[in-house]
């Protein structure tokens, strides 16, 4: 279940509310196109804006969609820690497949307790839990030696790396066996050559299908048919990061025609500037209707 490509889903909203219907659409788009698994609710998906019952709503949507065609690794992560049990333990019950848990934000807990608040969780859910570690938003990296204490809790078997560090993955990989999932698209590669298994992808929103057979020829043995694809859709991956995830590729996905370009403050439409820089790389992938 934990290696290719799994999508970070955005969330699509239609006059302030979830747009279930493209939800749904989203989702089967994704099982024709070839994507390993599902990630409702994490930060592509606007979870921080979502209020607890429309969060629990996105990931049974999601679950109903996927009808157990590819597994759903369900975001449900917070700063709280019994808000996380609380939310863990509901995409249980709906039958989720494993659980995503950022690293606590704002309260900047030290290595002890972020340890403590992922041990808090596995032990209060029996579900597989994966670990998210993106420092440029929490303020606090998980350290390889926490990760290493986290991997010997027999439900944490994996890692979301987004510190944008190969060092970091490389440490992880030298403590512990636990899987390694890339959380930079642009990194994908780079860290599975030294160990990672697949990759949690925003890009996987708008070119399913090529980050799914990037991952799938590292994974079978074809180093240069990855890279390939690698540099084929790295101007893509850049240009998808010129604001704040997930604007830019919300942005690409109504250019598609697949969701309304809709957002939830604080977040907002682009900028002219930046969406003309956007509409000129996404043009050349041909990701317009």
């Amino acid at each position: 279940m934990f290696e290719g490509s799994t999508v970070a889903l955005v969330t699509p909203f239609r006059d302030g509310k979830v747009d279930e219907k493209a939800m749904g659409d989203l989702v089967e788009f994704h099982l024709a196109k070839g994507t390993d698994a599902l990630l409702p609710c994490g930060c592509t998906g606007e979870a921080a804006t979502l209020d607890h019952e429309e969060q629990i709503r996105t990931i049974q949507v999601v679950i109903e969609a996927a009808a157990g065609k590819v597994p759903v690794l369900a975001g449900t992560g917070s700063n709280s820690t019994r808000e996380a049990i609380h939310l863990t333990g509901k995409a249980r019950k709906l039958g989720a497949d494993a659980a995503l848990l950022i690293s606590p934000y704002y309260n900047k807990p030290t290595q002890e307790g972020i340890y403590l608040h992922y041990k808090a969780v596995a032990e209060a859910v029996d579900i597989p839990v994966v670990l998210y570690n993106v420092p440029s938003r929490t303020g606090k990296s998980i350290e390889p030696e926490t990760v290493a204490r986290l991997s010997e809790i027999a439900n944490i078997v994996a890692i979301k790396e987004a510190s944008g560090s190969v060092d970091q993955s490389s440490a992880i990989a030298g403590l512990c066996d636990i899987i390694i999932l890339s959380g930079d698209d642009s990194l994908t590669l780079p860290l599975m050559s030294v160990g990672a298994r697949g990759v949690v992808s925003v890009a996987a929103n708008v070119v399913p299908d090529r980050v799914a057979a990037m991952t799938r020829a590292w994974l079978d043995g074809d180093p240069e048919q990855a890279r390939k694809i690698h540099y084929e859709l790295l101007g893509l991956f850049k240009a998808l990061f010129i604001e704040t995830n997930p604007i830019p590729v919300k942005t690409t996905l109504a250019e598609m025609g697949m969701i309304a370009g809709e957002f939830r403050l604080p977040l907002c439409p682009m900028s002219e500037a930046n969406r003309g820089k956007l509409l000129s790389v996404i043009r050349k992938y041909k990701l317009t209707s």
